[in-house]
């Protein structure tokens, strides 16, 4: 699993950080998650194929999350994309977008499909034979939603050096990786796991973009490998998060800790900060494994980490 950041910086676009924009890679499938601002140039810069982009995850309807998403759109025209384009985010996303396109007489020439959430409890939004990937509502000043991926059970390994020793016939090879025993020819029943290799664990990503402290996610990222939590603030700030419905690197780190997450990435950083290292210092002091997201930066997490 990849997680590859565009963008995590707080609302303004400077010259040197953008605002939020993810790419996970998971299970050789690519999703784009928030889309704000410069996130096509992000895209190219980072050498991300905007053809492997079928699905995009807006978490809510701030600019700083989405006002990249129709200059991506028609750049998808521009480039003669055929295959239709998915958009998951709350209720108002087509109106916005279409509004834009029909005003630039900019319609795609492919099928741009929209699925508008409006549920305030975790729904399944997107599955396939792969992945699954379902909300998970924050409180922010918007109605606004996070995004959990699951993978789903990868077929098991087969044991190619067991199989020859048993003479197991490769017609047999299929069955195998699906988790069925073998029967010989001379009626000897051989178990899956004489033949095969448990396969990684399935790994699951949570992504929680603007937020207040709240505890009542804990549940539903419960054992999550990593999870992805806006730090807008240091303590030193901490009397905005109320106000703001953000949170801080202490908060964000508290949440890890409690769902037993294996990795904290923070994001979503203040521009009133001169560095972001005081997020991961104050975070340690609660949950240990933490790391910065930063633009351009590729996390690497290997299966079953």
């Amino acid at each position: 699993m990849k997680l590859h950041i565009m963008g995590c910086y707080a609302a303004t676009p400077r010259t040197m950080t953008n605002p939020s924009s993810q790419v996970l890679e998971i299970r050789n499938q690519l999703f784009l998650i928030d889309c704000g601002e410069g996130t096509q140039v992000q895209l190219r810069k980072n050498k991300v194929k905007f053809s492997r982009i079928d699905h995009i995850f807006i978490s809510h309807l701030h600019g700083d999350h989405f006002f990249g998403l129709p200059g991506l759109i028609s750049t998808f025209r521009l480039l003669g994309r055929k295959k239709e384009l998915h958009v998951y985010g709350p209720k108002g996303i087509q109106e916005a977008i279409t509004l834009l396109l029909k005003l630039g007489d900019s319609w795609t020439n492919y099928h741009l499909i929209f699925h508008e959430l409006t549920n305030t409890v975790p729904e399944t939004i997107f599955e396939n034979e792969k992945v699954s990937v379902e909300t998970i509502p924050l409180n922010h000043r918007i109605y606004t939603n996070g995004f959990l991926f699951r993978e789903k059970p990868a077929e098991r390994k087969l044991n190619i050096d067991a199989a020859q020793r048993y003479g197991v016939d490769k017609a047999y090879f299929r069955n195998l990786k699906n988790g069925k025993d073998v029967v010989l020819d001379d009626g000897t029943l051989v178990p899956n796991k004489a033949l095969t290799f448990d396969p990684p664990k399935p790994m699951a990503y949570a992504y929680c973009s603007d937020t207040a402290y709240k505890p009542e996610l804990v549940p539903q990222l419960k054992g999550v490998d990593v999870l992805y939590h806006e730090a807008t603030f240091l303590e030193s700030e901490a009397h905005l998060s109320d106000k703001t419905k953000h949170a801080t690197a202490m908060q964000a780190a508290a949440i890890a800790k409690d769902a037993g997450a294996g990795t904290l990435v923070l994001g979503h950083y203040s521009t009133r900060y001169k560095s972001i290292a005081p997020f991961k210092t104050e975070a340690e002091t609660v949950f240990p494994n933490v790391v910065l997201g930063d633009d351009g930066k590729l996390f690497d997490f290997p299966e079953g980490s």
